[in-house]
C-alpha cells in the first residue's frame, strides 16, 4: 500500500471498514506475538496453505543438508529428489524402510529432523484447533443507515440480521458515534459519544433486528444535516455480543458507518408481509433496500 503525499515515510497502512486508508506512524509490533492473531483472523485457505508452504519450506531446508552431508542408504548418489523423499518420509514418520541413515553425520539429521517434527506437528495441530474452536457469527449489518421520522421523531435507523438459523441470546448492540469536535480551549479533537439506543438488547436474535436512535437534544447528531456530518467526519461504530445458543459460546461482531453510509429522508422497505393464508413471509432481498421517504 503506497502512501500519498503529506504521509512520512515509514508510516503503516492499513484498509478500515469505511474504506478509508488509516496511517500510522511509530507503531511499534511484536512479529512473533502479532503471528498468533494474524493466523487466526487469516481464511482457512490461506492458513492451511501457510502451514503447507511452512511444512513444504522445512523439508526443503533438511533435504539439502542431507544431500550436502550425504550417507542416505537407498537414496540414489546426488539425487535431491530422493533426499527431500527421506526428509518427507522422517519428517512425517512414514518410515517405508526403502532409505536409512548410514553415516554419523545423517543420523544426527535425522534426530534433529524427528524432534523438528513433533514440535512443528504439535503447534500446527494447536493452531488449527484454536482456528476451528474460535468461536464466528454470521451477523448482517445493512449497507446504510437511514435518517428518516419515526412516531414523530427523527430517528436514526440501520438493520442487524442473523444470517444462520441458530438464535444468538441475550444480543445485545452498542453504538458509539466518533466525530471532530473542537474543545472549550479551540483544540481539536475527536470525540466519541455513546448513542442511546431505543432497544439495546434483545432475547433472542433470529433473522431481523431494526436499531432506532431517536435524534434529540442529548444526541451528538442533534442539528446537523449530511454536509454538516461529513465535515465533522462521523463514524458510528457498531459491536454487538451474544451467545450462540448451538456451540454455547459468546460471539461478536463488529461494524463501523462512515458519513457517507448516512441517508437522510430515505426508509427502509418493509422486509417482512403477511400472506393470505396468515402466514408471515420474510423477505431478505429486500434488507438493504432504501426508498426516499413519501
Amino acid at each position: 500500500m503506497s502512501a500519498p503525499p503529506g504521509v512520512p515515510r515509514g508510516a503503516r497502512g492499513r484498509k478500515a471498514a469505511t474504506g478509508y486508508n488509516y496511517w500510522t506512524i511509530g507503531e511499534q509490533r511484536a512479529v512473533l506475538r502479532d503471528a498468533y492473531h494474524t493466523f487466526l483472523r487469516l481464511p482457512w485457505p490461506a492458513s492451511l496453505g501457510l502451514i503447507m508452504v511452512a511444512l513444504f519450506a522445512a523439508n526443503i531446508a533438511f533435504a539439502v543438508i542431507y544431500y550436502q552431508v550425504g550417507g542416505v542408504e537407498g537414496a540414489h548418489v546426488g539425487s535431491f529428489f530422493d533426499d527431500l523423499s527421506f526428509s518427507v518420509q522422517t519428517m512425517a514418520t512414514i518410515g517405508y524402510g526403502v532409505m536409512n541413515p548410514k553415516s554419523g553425520a545423517a543420523q544426527s539429521v535425522m534426530i534433529i529432523e524427528s524432534l523438528f517434527g513433533i514440535i512443528f506437528t504439535a503447534l500446527a495441530t494447536g493452531l488449527v484447533f484454536a482456528k476451528f474452536a474460535r468461536p464466528t457469527a454470521r451477523i448482517r449489518f445493512s449497507r446504510s443507515c437511514v435518517v428518516t421520522m419515526h412516531e414523530g421523531k427523527q430517528t436514526l435507523m440501520f438493520r442487524v440480521g442473523n444470517m444462520r438459523s441458530n438464535v444468538i441470546v441475550e444480543a445485545q448492540l452498542r453504538a458509539i458515534a466518533a466525530l471532530a469536535t473542537v474543545t472549550a480551549e479551540g483544540r481539536p479533537f475527536y470525540a466519541m459519544k455513546d448513542l442511546e439506543l431505543v432497544r439495546s438488547r434483545m432475547g433472542g436474535l433470529r433473522r431481523g433486528w431494526t436499531v432506532l436512535h431517536v435524534i434529540d437534544e442529548t444526541s451528538p447528531m442533534w442539528g446537523k444535516n449530511a454536509a454538516e456530518l461529513a465535515k465533522a467526519e462521523l463514524e458510528i461504530e457498531c459491536a454487538l455480543t451474544g451467545l450462540d445458543d448451538v456451540t454455547l459460546q459468546t460471539i461478536h461482531m463488529n461494524h463501523i458507518y462512515s458519513d457517507a453510509d448516512i441517508k437522510f429522508g430515505y426508509r427502509f422497505v418493509d422486509s417482512v408481509r403477511t400472506l393470505p393464508n396468515g402466514d408471515v413471509l420474510l423477505d431478505l432481498t429486500k434488507f438493504d433496500e432504501i426508498v426516499p421517504d413519501a
